[in-house]
């Protein structure tokens, strides 16, 4: 009898194991818990350690083992509002006006370009997701060089102050307000492109039917238009609350103390209430996770009882307004898209980077090549002892290295997300997927910063030290972009019907010539994305990889490095350098793919 039962119990693990989805769940499932908890698990450790030479080995008066006293201290010592509620509260307030923010404007954009006959859809379209392509900190870089002033900021005068005159208030220039509305730019793509979504494809005998029924304009608009396009904008509440939560870049360069901006200042000597820090900011990603799935169950369904609409109708702005309003966003997108790029072009030829009086007297004498061009530095005492850009090592071993870090992370990512997503899809009904599909997706609700820090105290350590290596650096990549491609995959792969890969099944078609020559190609685009997402990402990336690396590494440290010795010109090439590449990849890849992150928002009709 104990035989036979053996025997079932091992054909039917045979029999489970004999599908490549349940294979790949088995195997991503085991990988993804550790990789996603083992960093938590490590973070959550840290704040209890004890770490020589730092503020809790003298509170404890131990050399090591294990104590609450982070936990005491950073909670009730004289100094935690300066280390813990100060930047709490800046932090909560960065993220909620910066959502407000990106869904007024992304939001309101996305319904004069779906809604109306407003001009020019198509260029706006285009251009209005530059901020976002770009990196986080570009917009935070030209506010600098448009406001500050030596009169306020005490550094040199930016465009405003050289030319006119103009000097803004220090609140315009440094901390919250600049700092919530640039991050409310970078992230009003997401709110374009979530409720652009909806509005394109949203039935239009809904609002045919209402007024048919004769009901008033407002009444349309909060009983029926705003509820299904609530969905929309509580995903965009929790993609940018989850992502300005955890920026660093943004912050640091306008002067706002946050979580994120005190973890790396307080890391060398408060090495556990740091890690506290980041286990907070960790927080605010499961509290974000709790709420999506709350908002699951409140998704309203209308049905049309009268009404018939063949086409939907655009709401007229008139000949006056559709007109100013498209050139009101071309001024405003020139400022945020093109702008910075004919900016840190100028700043590259200027004999001293962040002064614009030439342009206030004309003079362009004094513009120099010499920041580009220097093959010994030694005869100029400003070049800190670096050749100029063209040929120096530290910026392009730095950029072949983003380069291969990003093609690594993609690599990784795009290819674990699509398995993932492929075996999710197949047993969609199943827990097992379930949890492997919310261990795919946990890293990318938690901030970039916090995923940096747990990585590091993981892998940073007397037994595996990685630190400052490339291998690091492409684990927390592919562990925070996995949720990239996963869910592109899973989308993708739910609307693929079982029908299709059954046939082959039974014409005794191996799984793997099922994938290649059935399922990528059906899915080509969206599989690209998840390659893509990924690559393009990680070339921008700042707090992901702050602490995991030094300069010469990737690009985006290597230009901090050069701020820091006031290299401001090198600094503006890298800016420069990286645009230009997320741009020129990101044109190839829609040429190819013929996928672009507007598409499907009808920006080409009535352009």
């Amino acid at each position: 009898m104990q035989t036979k039962n053996d025997n079932k119990f091992i054909n039917s693990i045979k029999t489970y194991f004999s599908k490549p989805q349940n294979i790949i769940l088995f195997v991503f499932g085991i990988l993804l818990t550790f990789t996603t908890l083992a960093p938590i698990v490590a973070i959550v450790e840290d704040t209890i350690k004890i770490h020589p030479g730092t503020l809790d080995a003298y509170l404890s008066g131990e050399v090591s083992g294990y104590s609450v006293v982070n936990y005491i201290d950073i909670f009730t010592s004289k100094y935690s509002w300066v280390n813990l509620w100060h930047p709490l509260l800046n932090t909560t307030v960065l993220a909620v006006f910066s959502c407000l923010v990106a869904i007024v404007y992304g939001g309101g954009f996305a319904f004069l370009v779906t809604r109306t006959n407003m001009r020019f859809k198509q260029y706006l379209s285009s251009i209005f997701i530059f901020p976002y392509i770009m990196p986080q900190w570009t917009l935070s870089v030209v506010w600098k060089n448009l406001f500050d002033s030596s009169a306020v900021c005490g550094t040199s005068d930016g465009l405003l102050a050289s030319i006119f005159g103009i000097t803004m208030p220090l609140w315009w220039c440094k901390g919250l307000f600049p700092s919530i509305i640039v991050l409310g730019l970078h992230y009003s793509a997401f709110a374009y492109i979530l409720i652009g979504g909806i509005f394109q494809n949203m039935d239009p005998n809904l609002e045919e039917a209402a007024k048919i029924l004769d009901t008033p304009k407002w009444k349309i608009a909060t009983k029926i238009t705003l509820p299904m396009v609530k969905p929309a904008i509580l995903s965009t509440i929790l993609l940018v609350f989850g992502s300005a939560v955890g920026s660093y870049p943004v912050p640091h360069y306008l002067g706002l103390t946050t979580l994120s901006t005190k973890y790396i200042s307080m890391n060398a000597k408060y090495t556990g209430e740091a890690s506290i820090l980041a286990i907070i900011m960790m927080l605010f990603g499961v509290a974000i996770m709790i709420l999506n799935q709350m908002s699951l169950t409140d998704r309203r369904n209308y049905t049309t009882v009268t009404g018939k609409a063949g086409q939907k109708s655009l709401f007229d702005l008139g000949k006056t307004a559709k007109y100013a309003i498209a050139w009101g966003f071309i001024i405003i997108t020139f400022f945020t898209s093109i702008f910075p790029i004919a900016l840190f072009a100028l700043e590259t030829f200027l004999p001293n980077p962040g002064d614009y009086s030439f342009l206030y007297t004309g003079d362009f004498r004094n513009l120099t090549t010499k920041w580009w061009f220097t093959t010994d530095p030694g005869t100029d005492s400003s070049m800190y002892g670096q050749k100029g850009i063209i040929f120096n090592k530290t910026i392009w071993q730095a950029f072949f290295g983003t380069l291969w870090v990003s093609i690594c992370c993609a690599l990784l990512a795009g290819t674990i997300g699509m398995l993932v997503g492929y075996a999710v899809a197949k047993n969609r009904r199943s827990k097992w997927a379930g949890y492997v599909n919310s261990m795919a997706f946990l890293p990318y609700l938690m901030p970039s910063i916090a995923v940096g820090a747990a990585i590091f105290v993981l892998f940073s350590n007397e037994t595996m030290n990685l630190f400052n290596t490339y291998t690091i650096l492409i684990i927390a990549g592919t562990i925070k972009y996995i949720p990239f491609a996963s869910k592109s995959a899973l989308n993708s792969m739910l609307q693929l019907s079982n029908e299709i890969e059954e046939s082959a099944i039974i014409l005794d078609i191996p799984w793997k010539k099922r994938l290649w020559n059935i399922i990528i190609p059906i899915q080509k685009s969206t599989i690209v994305n998840g390659y893509m997402l990924p690559f393009m990402t990680c070339l921008r990336e700042l707090s992901l990889f702050l602490l995991l690396c030094t300069q010469g590494f990737i690009m985006a440290t290597t230009l901090d490095y050069f701020d820091e010795m006031g290299l401001y010109a090198f600094s503006s090439a890298i800016n420069l350098i990286l645009i230009v590449t997320i741009l020129v990849f990101n044109t190839v890849v829609n040429k190819i793919t013929g996928a672009s992150l507007d598409s499907g928002i009808g920006a080409r009709d009535n352009a």
